[in-house]
């Protein structure tokens, strides 16, 4: 790679567009979800106590319906994994996460674009419907 003025002046636009980025409403939402679900001992527990509960299935898991307990545990696990999805700070969270990263999605998908028609970006999720992905199935040879 060639260092010249125009990759120092292309740094220097992706350092004020990264500025800009965190100014924004969905990052300081982001931050401000982050820190009130840290902060909040009962998530700490919940969390604590999913992970507790799916290491103990995991440990169980392959040998299926013939461990002991393996119902109980497999329950357990489906009800702890239901308290951190319902948990208010959690959600939050995870929606303000979702947020942010559509929007990076997008960004990136803007970008590519302006260069060129043809760069495909894959933007990591799957719901992401306007990025062009791999090659549309058509990736076999003949």
């Amino acid at each position: 790679m060639i260092y010249n003025e125009a990759l120092y002046d292309l740094e220097d636009c992706v350092d004020l567009v990264t500025e800009e980025i965190l100014k924004t409403n969905l990052v300081c939402d982001y931050f401000n979800h982050y820190t009130n679900m840290t902060r909040e001992k009962e998530v700490d527990v919940i969390v604590t106590d999913f992970l507790r509960t799916k290491k103990e299935f995991t440990e169980i898991e392959e040998y299926g319906q013939y461990a002991p307990d393996f119902k109980e545990k497999r329950r357990a696990l489906r009800k702890a994994k239901r308290a951190v999805d319902t948990n208010e700070l959690i959600a939050e969270f995870k929606y303000s996460e979702t947020s942010l990263q559509n929007m990076l999605d997008y960004m990136c998908l803007d970008i590519a674009q302006t260069i060129s028609e043809t760069i495909k970006v894959d933007a990591g999720n799957p719901f992401f419907e306007f990025a062009k992905r791999g090659c549309g199935g058509n990736c076999h040879v003949n």
